[in-house]
């Protein structure tokens, strides 16, 4: 049976944003006191236009927090603890996929949270969309597949809410390597997403950014920023291994068609210089930025090139204020805003 639900876009009213206080840091080897503030720092600019729920592991490190929160001058009357205890922090792969429903009311989606096909410590992970519906007052249901249950995280789509969704072929099809669902071709995918999304129209992508720990999350790569705009990162620089793949990625979008047939626009953002800490090359990108209430919060790397990707989405937001929030701590866990990060629907 088919439910008629949608996944909102990301740009629709928000009632509130879901984040996760880091418990130990061990996604920051090495940074956690600087990681904590940062974390401040990111609730500090939600709670300026929006309620942030905040899970914490226990009470100890909820009054820890609120402490944190008061020094910082942060709007602690914008924040809803959850006591929850998790593996990590990774809110947008971890936490529920919040759609509406077929009565128009918001409706939490279990996508089976897996450790991203790679680390086995991910039960604790695994409860967080049960608790968070439970928190929120919806109801909550198991994304299954021909009777089985469907891996898919949050980090690896983006849609218009009009029908049309992007994912990448290396994270959802590749057949050996961080595998979320075997045997799962573009028709399956395409069946959970109609389901459970409301999805008619799929643009796939290649490949996914150097150094991304989740093997081609989308939510690194290319953005709906409004129902036919989409903006793609893209790599001028041929030396660069993130040369061929983001190319092939452009090329794919502007053969691309949306669910009403016509080709989107397309919006080109700079990548950061590369970016090297212990020898690891990490996955910063531009375009894991977080769109909430009124503002965009953009990942920003001590680089050239952040100015030129906040002009650029200003230009894709007019209406919505433009704020760049430091991400060279933060990308040392292969991650930023969005991946940190999952909105609410409010209906």
């Amino acid at each position: 049976m088919i439910n008629n639900r949608r996944f909102p876009a990301e740009w629709e009213k928000q009632r509130g944003i879901l984040l996760c206080f880091p418990d130990n840091g061990k996604d920051w080897p090495g940074k956690y006191h600087t990681i904590q503030w940062a974390f401040v720092e990111l609730i500090k600019k939600i709670a300026l236009y929006e309620t942030v729920y905040l899970i914490v592991a226990n009470a100890s490190l909820k009054q820890k927090v609120s402490a944190m929160l008061e020094r910082a001058d942060v709007d602690t009357g914008k924040v809803t603890y959850i006591i929850q205890k998790t593996n990590r922090s990774w809110m947008r792969d971890a936490g529920p996929i919040i759609v509406e429903s077929d009565n128009g009311k918001p409706e939490a989606v279990n996508f089976n949270f897996n450790g991203w096909a790679k680390y086995k410590n991910y039960h604790l992970d695994k409860q967080v969309p049960a608790v968070v519906s439970e928190t929120l007052g919806i109801p909550l249901s198991v994304a299954s597949y021909k009777g089985n249950p469907v891996v898919l995280e949050g980090g690896a789509i983006d849609v218009n809410g009009k029908g049309s969704l992007l994912a990448a072929e290396e994270c959802l099809l590749h057949p050996d390597i961080q595998v979320r669902n075997p045997g799962f071709t573009k028709a399956d995918y395409e069946a959970v997403f109609k389901e459970y999304l409301g999805v008619t129209n799929v643009i796939w992508l290649g490949n996914g950014i150097q150094g991304d720990d989740t093997h081609g999350h989308i939510d690194d790569l290319c953005r709906f920023v409004n129902a036919d705009t989409i903006v793609t990162v893209v790599e001028p620089d041929k030396k660069d291994a993130n040369y061929k793949p983001l190319e092939d990625n452009l090329k794919r979008l502007k053969l691309a068609k949306l669910e009403n047939g016509k080709s989107p626009n397309i919006v080109e953002l700079p990548m950061p210089q590369k970016l090297i800490f212990e020898n690891i090359r990490i996955p910063a990108s531009y375009a894991n930025f977080l769109i909430i209430n009124g503002a965009v919060l953009v990942p920003v790397f001590n680089d050239p090139n952040d100015r030129i990707a906040l002009n650029i989405l200003a230009g894709c937001f007019p209406d919505r204020e433009i704020i760049g929030i430091s991400a060279i701590d933060l990308i040392w866990g292969f991650g930023t805003l969005h991946c940190l990060s999952q909105q609410i629907y409010q209906d």
